[in-house]
This record gives structure tokens, sequence and C-alpha cells, in this order.
């Protein structure tokens, strides 16, 4: 048996480490409606292997205000400049939780962005969201199993989205009707990518509440889940927003 001794060497060493990684600059991911963070697991790679600290929220879906309490729960435990960044109705999430002081910048990845006052529900009526929902009980939905593939993630595996559908996560209709009382947006430097291909929100949707907030804005031609299925571009656009941190 080898009997490992840390020396006062090696406690410093350590030290220095800690501090290291308290000073490094964080990302924040948020998924969106009926998804999980999973999703995120290739652009999380990615970030990691530039020499971010990454973390992924696992958003409830049991009200607004608890998506937003558990991002700002994962938002408490940074150490430093952050970058917070929302995919779909993620992107309505970290509307308000990004205002917490550490958020640094915004990225809006094919992302709902609602202004202070504003409910999703009165956003979507300008371009109407293009998504069959399968109630469940009155109160909680989930994509249409028969159209999910072609509706979310047409470039994606059929085998992908269909384990995809089978393990959405039921969401209720309450987010979607709540006014917004902040946005973060409007004093914090916002980047967003328009998913050219997208059937869930409209490429004008996202053009117009991007062109609204001034975010610096990237066109990829992708289905609503690009980030799973354009990871190296998705992290592109997030590495821009780390650099952009002073």
């Amino acid at each position: 048996m080898t009997l490992k001794i840390i020396t006062a060497a090696g406690l410093l060493a350590m030290s220095i480490s800690g501090h290291a990684l308290a000073d490094a600059m964080n990302v924040v991911l948020v998924h969106g409606a009926t998804m999980d963070g999973s999703g995120w697991r290739t652009v999380y790679d990615i970030l990691k292997a530039k020499g971010l600290s990454v973390s992924i929220v696992q958003l409830p879906h049991t009200s607004l205000k608890d998506d937003i309490a558990a991002t700002r729960l994962i938002l408490e435990q940074q150490k430093g400049p952050t970058v917070l960044v929302g995919h779909s109705y993620g992107g309505a999430v970290i509307t308000e939780a990004g205002v917490e002081d550490n958020v640094k910048a915004l990225v809006y990845v094919a992302a709902l962005q609602p202004d202070k006052g504003e409910s999703l529900t009165e956003l979507s009526k300008r371009y109407p969201m293009k998504i069959d929902m399968k109630m469940l009980d009155g109160r909680s939905f989930v994509p249409d199993p028969a159209s999910y593939h072609d509706a979310i993630a047409a470039d994606l595996p059929r085998e992908t989205t269909d384990f995809m559908s089978a393990s959405s996560k039921p969401m209720t209709l309450e987010p979607y009707q709540v006014k917004f009382e902040h946005a973060a947006w409007r004093s914090k430097p916002t980047f967003g990518i328009v998913t050219t291909e997208d059937h869930v929100i409209a490429p004008e949707l996202l053009r117009w509440m991007y062109q609204r907030a001034q975010t610096k804005t990237t066109d990829i031609k992708s289905s609503h889940m690009v980030y799973m299925s354009h990871p190296q571009e998705t992290a592109d656009v997030i590495l821009e927003a780390v650099k952009s941190v002073k």
C-alpha cells in the first residue's frame, strides 16, 4: 500500500488551483420547455475543452417562478462573471434570472425574449408557434409524438427524436400566461441565434425579438434543436459572448 503524503507545497498548490477555478469564466446553460439538460452535452464538452466552468440547469417545469428559482440557485454557485444561455422557453427564464449581478452577458439560442410586462402568449401571437401539443391532464402538455421529429428536430436522427419524445417532461401552461417583471437584456450584452429552418419559433419572430433587444444575431440553418444538431456553431456564439465580458 502506498501512503500519499500531502506536503505544505501540495496544500499550497491545491489552494492556488482552487483560486484559479474560482476566477474562471462561467457558463450556465438552460434548456427549453419539455426538455432536460442532457441535450447540452456536446456543447458542454466543447466549452469545457476551452477551460470554462460550465453548469446546466434542470428546470422543474412546475411554474415560471420555480424555473427562475432553479436557475438562480445555480447562478448563486458561480464564482465570478457568468454568461447565461437559454434555449427556446429557457430564453424567457434567463430574461428574468439574468438580472443577477454576476450575469455579464446573455445568449438566446432560438429562444423567446420577452419584455417587461409582456407574457409569452402575447409575444407568440405575432408569429404563432407551430407545435402540436398533447394535453395530459388539462393543464400540462408534451409535444405530440406524431409530429415531434418533423416539427422540432428534423435535422436529428429519428431514433434520437423518438427518445426525446418518449422522455418529454410535462410542462404546465402557466408560464405562458405570466407577465414578466424584468428584462435583463435591456442592460446587458445580448447574443442570439436565429434558426432559419425552425418550425417551433418562427425565424421572423426570433428576428423581431432580437432586433428589439439590439441582440447581436447569428443565423444558423437548423431546426429548433440547434444546440444538438449544430453544437460547434452554437458553442462559437457562446464563446463570442464569453469574449465580450471584460
